[in-house]
């Protein structure tokens, strides 16, 4: 596995391992009609393009395939980590984590900060991440439990 840079023709690939792993990871801990608003059959990938364009993103790659993504934005969001589902529990997860830590340091952050959903909460728990709130968000008109966690860096 190699960490590298993201490129913009990386997005459709990113879009798809992203749904792709909400439907087939997530959805342990989400109901079906949750899994759906959260991860639709149609995701706009230019706002995704910006998205991962605008932030400091990295891409996990195996064999020629891209098997996770993370974004970190300017002030320390983690905004997303994902690990393709035929992927999860190989340290694909640890490897962009740890790559992003280096960049905050670098940035001179001092804490990251994520939405961190309840399949995703012992992963960051057991990487240092505490969970500072409960929350219950909306997304197009379905409600889900997540959690505020941040590290201190």
């Amino acid at each position: 596995m190699r960490i590298r840079g993201f490129h913009p023709d990386d997005t459709a690939i990113i879009v798809e391992l992203f749904r792709d792993t909400v439907h087939q990871v997530n959805s342990r801990d989400y109901t079906r009609e949750q899994v759906e608003a959260w991860a639709p059959q149609e995701i706009d990938q230019e706002r995704w393009l910006a998205r991962l364009a605008n932030s400091f993103t990295l891409v996990a790659v195996d064999g020629g395939q891209i098997i996770g993504f993370a974004n970190l934005e300017s002030d320390g969001h983690l905004d997303c980590i994902y690990a393709h589902a035929q992927h999860q529990g190989r340290g694909v997860g640890t490897a962009l984590l740890t790559a992003i830590e280096v960049r905050a340091r670098e940035l001179g952050l001092t804490r990251l900060f994520a939405e961190v959903s309840i399949t995703a909460r012992p992963f960051f728990e057991h990487r240092g991440f505490v969970v500072v709130e409960e929350r219950r968000v909306h997304c197009r008109e379905v409600w889900f439990i997540n959690y505020r966690m941040e590290k201190r860096l």
